[in-house]
């Protein structure tokens, strides 16, 4: 790799990037939180996806300002993931494992420059209607092997929910994180606060990826759910309040979580 590329990939403004994309999914993440416990306290109709409380931002005092922060936040994420991906700024290298992470590093850049383009198009008046999960499911039923396509999304989506299960059980979340630098109180809400958060993602990962699945498996759109679609069906289990509120104080506990990475963690 020229030694240009080198230093643009260890530059401290990818490190500034990386740290304010923390803050921006950290923010989302916390706000969904406490929009689904709104609705399990009896304040709201229907828990919210990413694109619902992008809107629910818009909505109030200075929404549209939060809002082009919140893009800038997303973009900065993607940007630093992409230097992952593409410049293997975590020296990952080209082997099997390496080529592996770094793939899942563009993946979330990917996603998160979707984010990016989501809350510009809220601002702009493109994003009222939302996502429609049913609707994007059976338009990949319509592609080339396009059951197969939903069976593979589902089974990332169940891989990324063990993943988070086995970090949350594992303390992985510690992995890249600056402990020596943190208090002895700080170590311990990093704790309860990655564990938290990565049991939360686990439950709603796990219930993305299962309708997607069944969806596949019956051959039927309307059976795929997407972030608010999984959190209604927690809502509607028995004792759904306050499975709801438990899921919706991990989500907030995730949030915080990112705060504490940009902080600490080593990007």
């Amino acid at each position: 790799m020229d030694l240009a590329v080198r230093k643009a990939a260890q530059s401290v403004w990818v490190e500034l990037c990386g740290r304010i994309g923390l803050v921006a999914k950290g923010a989302i993440y916390g706000l969904i939180g406490v929009l689904a416990l709104l609705v399990a306290l009896g304040f709201g109709g229907r828990p919210r996806d990413r694109q619902g409380a992008l809107r629910f931002i818009a909505a109030q005092p200075l929404g549209e300002v939060i809002l082009y922060a919140l893009a800038a936040g997303f973009a900065a994420y993607a940007l630093w993931r992409f230097v992952q991906a593409f410049l293997d700024r975590d020296h990952e290298g080209d082997g099997a494992t390496g080529l592996a992470k770094r793939a899942g590093y563009f993946g979330r850049g990917v996603l998160y420059a979707g984010f990016c383009v989501g809350a510009i198009s809220v601002v702009g008046g493109l994003g009222g209607g939302g996502r429609n999960e049913a609707q994007e499911t059976d338009t990949v039923f319509d592609w080339p092997a396009g059951r197969y396509l939903v069976f593979a999304a589902g089974g990332v989506l169940l891989g990324a929910a063990a993943w988070n299960g086995y970090r949350a059980v594992r303390k992985k979340y510690r992995k890249d994180m600056k402990r020596g630098q943190m208090s002895g109180s700080e170590r311990t809400w990093l704790d309860a606060l990655g564990a938290a958060g990565h049991l939360a993602r686990m439950v709603v990962f796990g219930l993305i990826g299962f309708f997607l699945v069944r969806a596949a498996s019956q051959y039927d759109a309307n059976e795929a759910v997407g972030l608010d679609g999984a959190l209604a069906r927690v809502a509607e289990a028995r004792y759904g309040e306050w499975l709801l509120a438990v899921v919706a104080g991990g989500l907030m506990a995730y949030g915080l979580f990112c705060f504490m990475q940009a902080r600490y963690r080593d990007v």
